[in-house]
C-alpha cells in the first residue's frame, strides 16, 4: 500500500483498488470509500460480502449515500435531505496532513435507535480529535431499521436465505476493513479504539461480545450504552413477524410469499414500515428496541452483559458511562422511551412487589416533572450501563463517567446535560450554531474547558489505554465515578440508593 501526495488530491491503494482524497482545512481526507459489496439485489437481508473490485482510480471526495431511513424522523444536524441508497456500506477516513506511521486510530459508530444517522449527519466529525491528538479517525454507514436490524432467518429458504444481524456484521466488515486497509493512511492497526453514543455504543458493547471482532480494536468507549437492547431469537423473529404484517398492509401485497416480499419490497415502504412498528411498540411494548441486534447463536451467541461478566467478552480497556438526564431529549418525536404513566406501569409489571415498591420510592422523591425522564432514562442507559461496568471490570479495566455539565439554557428548559450532549465535547462541537444558540445565556466558556479536557482523556485512552491522572478505574467496592463539570471530581457510587434499587429488577425481555 503507497501514499502519493499533491497539493490537491492523495491517492491510495485499498481493497478494491486506488482511491483519490483531498487535502481540507489542513487534514487528508478520503470519503465514501466502499467496505463491502452494495447489499442489493440478492445480497438484500445478506451477511455483508467483499467489496467488488473497481479499475483507475476511484474518487473519495465525497461522502456516501446514507442507509434508508425515514427523513421525518433522522437526526443530527441537516440530515433530512441527504441521498438515501441501500448501497450505504463505505465508510471515511481523516488523517493528519502527513505521511507518519503508526498513529492510534478512532473508529466512531453513529447513533440513532439503529433508525436513523449516518456518518455524515455532523459536519466536521472527528476534526478536532484529528488536529488535537494526531489520530486517524474512521466512521461509518451500517444497515438500518428493517435492512439491518430484523431477524427474518424464519422466512428464508436454500434458494434465498436470510441473515440476521445485518447492522452489526456490517459493523464487523468496517473494523476487519480497518485492519487491514489502515496503515495506508498512517494508521495503527494494533492501536484502534472502537467508540460510538447511544445506538452506536450498543454496538460497542455488543462488538465487545461478539466473537467474529474479536481482536479487529484494542480498546473501547460507549457513550450512553442502551446495554440492554439485545433479544433473544423467539422474541426477535416474533417482532419479524409483526413487521411483515404491517408491510403487507402497506404494500398491499397479502398474497405473495414472505420471502418474495422482502426481496421486492421498496427500500422506501420497508423503512415507512420500520417507522410504524417502532411507534407501535414504544406504546404496547415500552421500554423495547424491536430493531436491535439479537441473540443468534452465531454472531452473537449470548446476552452480553452476561458475557462480560463470565470474562467470555474481549478484555480491552473501556471507558463506559452516562449523561445526568439522559431522558429529558426524549420528547416529542423522539418519545421512545418508558417516560409516560403506562409505560412505566408496564415496566413495573415485569417485577417483584418489593422491587417495585423501592424504585416508586426512590423515583417518587424526585421532582414530579423530571422523576419520570430520570426513570426512562436511568432504565434505558445508566442502570444497564452500571451492570456492564461492574462485569467487565472483573476481567479488563474499567473507566466511568457521567457527564453533568450544560450550558444554562439547558438547565432552564428542563433538559439539562441530556442525551448525546456529551458529542458536542468529545467532539469540539461548541462553535456549531445549534451549541452557540445552547449557550446564549451563559456557561459556553465552562462547557468548551469541560470538553478540552474529555477530549484530552479520549485521546489519552487512544494512544494508551489509560486516562490520564485523577479517574481512577470502576470496581463494585469503590465504584469511583468521574463526574464531569465544572470542575470535574470524582465520586465514590454516586447515586447508591438509586442503583440499590434498581438491583432487585429484572426488566429486560
Amino acid at each position: 500500500m503507497t501514499i502519493a501526495a499533491s497539493d490537491t488530491a492523495l491517492e491510495v491503494e485499498v481493497t478494491g483498488g486506488r482511491i483519490a482524497g483531498s487535502v481540507r482545512g489542513g487534514l487528508r481526507m478520503w470519503r465514501g470509500i466502499p467496505y463491502a459489496a452494495p447489499p442489493v439485489g440478492r445480497r438484500r437481508l445478506r451477511a455483508p460480502e467483499p467489496v467488488v473490485p473497481w479499475s483507475g482510480v476511484r474518487s473519495a471526495a465525497e461522502f456516501g449515500a446514507v442507509a434508508y431511513q425515514d427523513r421525518d424522523t433522522q437526526v443530527g444536524v441537516g440530515t433530512g435531505r441527504l441521498p438515501r441508497s441501500e448501497d450505504c456500506l463505505t465508510l471515511n477516513v481523516i488523517a493528519p496532513d502527513d505521511e507518519v506511521a503508526g498513529r492510534p486510530v478512532m473508529v466512531f459508530i453513529h447513533g440513532g435507535a439503529y433508525l436513523n444517522g449516518s456518518s455524515r449527519e455532523i459536519p466536521h466529525l472527528g476534526e478536532a480529535l484529528v488536529r488535537e491528538g494526531g489520530v486517524v479517525f474512521v466512521n461509518l454507514n451500517y444497515r438500518l431499521g428493517a435492512l439491518g436490524y430484523l431477524d427474518f432467518r424464519r422466512y428464508g429458504s436454500e434458494a434465498r436465505p436470510f441473515d440476521a444481524n445485518l447492522g452489526l456484521r456490517d459493523q464487523v466488515a468496517a473494523l476487519a476493513w480497518v485492519r487491514d486497509n489502515i496503515r495506508a493512511f498512517g494508521g495503527d492497526p494494533d492501536a484502534v479504539t472502537v467508540f460510538g453514543e447511544s445506538a452506536g455504543a450498543n454496538a460497542v458493547t455488543t462488538l465487545l461480545a461478539t466473537p467474529s471482532a474479536r481482536g479487529l480494536f484494542a480498546r473501547a468507549i460507549a457513550e450512553s450504552s442502551p446495554v440492554e437492547a439485545i433479544y433473544t431469537e423467539d422474541v426477535a423473529q416474533d417482532w419479524a413477524g409483526v413487521y411483515v404484517d404491517i408491510l403487507r398492509e402497506l404494500t398491499g401485497e397479502r398474497e405473495v410469499d414472505v420471502a418474495t416480499l422482502l426481496s421486492t419490497a421498496g427500500a422506501g415502504v420497508m423503512t415507512r414500515a420500520a417507522v410504524l412498528m417502532q411507534r407501535r411498540f414504544t406504546e404496547d411494548v415500552p421500554g423495547t428496541a424491536p430493531f436491535s441486534p439479537v441473540i443468534d447463536g452465531d454472531v452473537l451467541p449470548e446476552r452480553p452483559s452476561d458475557a462480560v461478566a463470565a470474562g467470555r467478552s474481549a478484555r480491552v480497556p473501556l471507558i463506559i458511562g452516562t449523561n445526568e438526564r439522559e431522558g429529558t431529549l426524549f420528547r416529542g418525536r423522539l418519545d421512545l422511551l418508558a417516560s409516560t404513566k403506562p409505560r412505566i406501569r408496564a415496566i413495573f409489571a415485569k417485577t417483584e412487589r418489593d422491587a417495585r415498591r423501592n424504585l416508586f420510592s426512590v423515583y417518587r422523591a424526585l421532582p414530579a416533572r423530571t422523576s419520570a425522564a430520570q426513570f426512562a432514562g436511568d432504565y434505558s442507559f445508566w442502570y444497564p450501563s452500571i451492570k456492564y461496568a461492574e462485569g467487565h471490570a472483573q476481567h479488563a479495566p474499567v473507566w466511568f463517567y457521567r457527564f453533568d455539565i450544560a450550558p444554562r439554557v439547558l438547565h432552564l428548559t428542563g433538559f439539562g446535560a441530556t442525551h448525546g450532549i456529551e458529542l458536542f465535547a468529545v467532539f469540539d462541537l461548541i462553535d456549531t450554531p445549534i451549541a452557540r444558540l445552547a449557550g446564549i445565556l451563559g456557561g459556553r466558556g465552562a462547557f468548551r474547558r469541560a470538553g478540552s479536557r474529555v477530549r484530552n482523556r479520549w485521546l489519552e485512552f487512544a494512544r494508551s489505554g489509560t486516562v490520564g491522572t485523577g479517574w481512577p478505574t470502576y470496581d463494585v467496592d469503590a465504584r469511583r465515578t468521574l463526574v464531569i463539570d465544572e470542575p470535574d471530581r470524582v465520586e465514590a457510587d454516586p447515586l447508591a440508593e438509586r442503583r440499590t434499587a434498581w438491583q432487585a429488577f429484572v426488566p429486560y425481555v
